[in-house]
């Protein structure tokens, strides 16, 4: 599913949320020793397990972010290539719209003009409406899966996985 939405090799990718790396691991895999992969969580615990997980599968491109829950994205502008949001952008984790604006106004700034931000939609959180606010910060919907994810190592659900462009993005082709 991550090599469907489009990680590959060599790209930067910020796991938003990895709680203890059920897609981060697998996300770095795939960038292999080229690419790197931001992960950043409020929860230390979670983030000391997923250390300990990447030590053991011999991965050194996992950087560790933690965070007090401020919506402040300690990156570069436009120095990440996929921003992953699994199972975090709903009203659990932000039940305000001004603060689910600002995260994804930090999101915007840290994405390289042709990245792309990948949701996965936990339909019983996710607020009526949350593909418009999506739409509203200036991205637009490129592509859905439906797709059956590994949520928490233990759980296979069916979710939808959004794919969003920045919507400025124009792809230039380039013909002989």
């Amino acid at each position: 599913m991550l090599q469907q939405i489009g990680i590959r090799r060599r790209q930067t990718v910020l796991d938003f949320g990895c709680g203890s790396g059920t897609y981060t691991i697998a996300v770095a895999k795939i960038v292999d020793a080229q690419g790197r992969v931001y992960a950043l969580d409020k929860d230390n615990e979670a983030l000391d397990e997923l250390m300990q997980k990447a030590e053991s599968a011999g991965l050194k491109n996992i950087k560790r972010m933690e965070t007090s829950g401020k919506l402040e994205i300690d990156l570069a502008d436009e120095s990440v290539d996929v921003v992953l949001l699994f199972d975090v952008f709903h009203s659990f984790y932000f039940p305000q719209a001004e603060d689910r604006r600002r995260l994804l106004g930090e999101i915007y700034r840290i994405m390289k003009p042709a990245a792309f931000i990948s949701i996965s939609v936990w339909p019983n959180l996710i607020k009526p409406g949350a593909e418009d606010e999506i739409k509203n910060a200036d991205f637009r919907l490129e592509k859905e899966i439906s797709q059956t994810l590994n949520h928490d190592a233990k759980n296979l659900e069916k979710r939808s996985i959004l794919k969003f462009r920045k919507a400025r993005y124009v792809r230039t082709i380039v013909t002989a």
